[in-house]
């Protein structure tokens, strides 16, 4: 923990690169800071920053420029900034205007979030499994291969594909289709699955167990992969990273939807802010301020954005929590 005065450097330090993306010297540290004491004592702690490996100086001669370590002690010290009052009044407006179907509405969040914070959003949808069943439907694609489709009571439908060790006939097709039917009516994949392990086995086939079990298993892995993901504003990419390598880099991890996830997710409930090597990646310049959001019937999801690691936190985990707050009001009721 370091004292008030460095603390308060190191601040002053973080936010005026945050501003200019330059090595800040010792004099504009000593002016950000507004701290009446010498040069000295900021000289002095200055390099006590560096030795704790809070700030490094690419150059001899150039100032200094935070660490990974620094931008850390920066976010977990600081607090969220105030909006401007037309950012929040977009923000209210956009979800008091909106009145779209849940995916149309996630995308166009994304979208929002993006332009509002100047970084690329990404909102990830809850998934389906809080939400109760209207129908499972089985197509038979050829050979041992089937097709099962979700649909929940919201309208949104899910497909799994489902892979058994034998070629089904159309009558115990049929027959599972009504059992699954029976099962996950006005359930959720959950309760559904419960209910499948309860069915009595009398007057059902081993092929029609066997098919049952495959679209339930099936069915619980849908539970974990139905949270669609939408990305807003990749253009800003050439502006945020000017090394083409980097944005190369980040480029790539939004393609990957799998990486996109868990370096969005997080176990830490409600505003998570990862930085650098805590993201599990060696040398991207990367950081992501998420948020969890609650949905109501349809359960829970996570939005936030990404950056560099010189991102302006304040300003951004203020905006990410404001439209989280707003998604959750406006799919809670």
């Amino acid at each position: 923990m370091l004292d008030d005065r460095r603390s308060q450097v190191l601040q002053a330090l973080v936010e005026e690169y945050i501003s200019t993306g330059q090595p800040v010297s010792s004099r504009a540290a000593l002016v950000n800071s507004g701290l009446n004491v010498s040069s000295a004592t900021i000289r002095n702690d200055l390099a006590k920053l560096e030795s704790y490996g809070f700030i490094s100086q690419p150059h001899t001669s150039a100032g200094r420029v935070p660490t990974p370590q620094g931008y850390r002690y920066y976010v977990d010290h600081c607090s969220p900034a105030r909006l401007r009052s037309a950012t929040r009044v977009r923000i209210e407006a956009f979800f008091t205007d909106v009145h779209h179907e849940l995916s149309r509405l996630l995308k166009e969040t994304s979208g929002m979030l993006s332009d509002i914070s100047h970084y690329p959003a990404v909102v990830i949808g809850p998934g389906l499994g809080t939400e109760s069943v209207s129908g499972v439907h089985l197509v038979h694609l050829g050979d041992s291969v089937l097709l099962a489709v979700i649909v929940a009571h919201s309208g949104r439908v899910s497909r799994e594909i489902v892979r058994l060790s034998f070629d089904p006939v159309d009558s115990d097709l049929a027959h599972a289709e009504v059992l699954l039917e029976r099962c996950y009516a006005d359930a959720n994949l959950e309760d559904g699955a419960e209910a499948v392990t309860q069915l009595a086995a009398a007057d059902i086939s081993t092929n029609v167990r066997a098919i049952i079990n495959a679209v339930a298993a099936a069915l619980r892995r849908s539970e974990e992969s139905t949270s669609d993901i939408y990305v807003g504003g990749t253009s800003q990419l050439a502006a945020l990273w000017e090394d083409l390598a980097a944005m190369s880099a980040v480029l790539g991890l939004i393609e990957r939807e799998a990486v996109l996830r868990d370096i969005l997710e997080s176990d830490q409930a409600g505003t998570a802010v990862r930085i650098g090597s805590e993201l599990n990646m060696d040398d991207v310049d990367l950081s992501v301020v998420s948020t969890t959001y609650e949905a109501g019937e349809h359960g829970s999801g996570r939005v936030g954005v990404l950056g560099p690691m010189r991102m302006d936190y304040r300003r951004t985990i203020k905006i990410v929590e404001e439209v989280g707050d707003g998604l959750a009001d406006s799919l809670g009721h």
